[in-house]
């Protein structure tokens, strides 16, 4: 699992308090003082970087506790789903902060800091979710994940998109894979009987 970021009750805070501003000013520094005044330099040392990776994490925290009593009794596809569901509705007065966050993340000198941030996030719905695995397949779940969820979050920004279209692409996504596990286990029962 890769470390989490720095994390604090004020830090939080600060999160909760400059998403208001990011739709006119960005994940700035500038946001963040007009959100916490002079402190913002000591909360966020690491200036724009630090707190989108801050935002994005309290997010995966926030997803994980609200999601915990939907999930219990569900397969873990349905965990899953719920995990994400969970996310985009937390974010949902907060599209246009998202959106800059995902735009941020996409410039080329914050391509390590994205991989960290979608690599915990993946990690994050599974861990919930109650996945256990420690072999090979650890790997490539968090990589199918990583690409249903990338994927659904994109279409999710759209702002012609509702949060119900958004959740019918999750399904789809999901249902996509399934359909190649089941492939997959039907060619590997077909290759050892041959």
């Amino acid at each position: 699992m890769i470390a989490p970021p720095e994390r604090s009750a004020d830090r939080d805070a600060a999160i909760d308090a400059v998403l208001p501003h990011v739709p006119s000013d960005g994940w700035t520094e500038t946001a963040l003082r007009h959100a916490v005044g002079d402190q913002a330099r000591m909360l966020f040392p690491g200036g724009a970087p630090d707190l989108v990776e801050a935002y994005v994490d309290l997010m995966d925290r926030r997803m994980a506790s609200e999601a915990a009593p939907l999930l219990p009794d569900r397969s873990l596809t349905k965990r899953v789903r719920a995990l994400i569901a969970t996310r985009l509705a937390l974010a949902r007065d907060y599209k246009a902060a998202v959106r800059r966050a995902v735009l941020f993340l996409a410039l080329p000198h914050n391509a390590p800091l994205a991989a960290r941030c979608t690599a915990r996030t993946v990690d994050a719905i599974w861990h919930a979710a109650g996945d256990t695995s420690a072999d090979f397949s650890w790997y490539t779940k968090r990589a199918i994940l990583a690409g249903v969820y990338s994927t659904t979050l994109l279409y999710w920004m759209n702002d012609t998109t509702s949060e119900e279209d958004a959740l019918a692409f999750l399904d789809r996504r999901l249902a996509d894979v399934g359909r190649i596990g089941k492939f997959r286990a039907r060619f590997s029962t077909r290759r050892t009987a041959a």
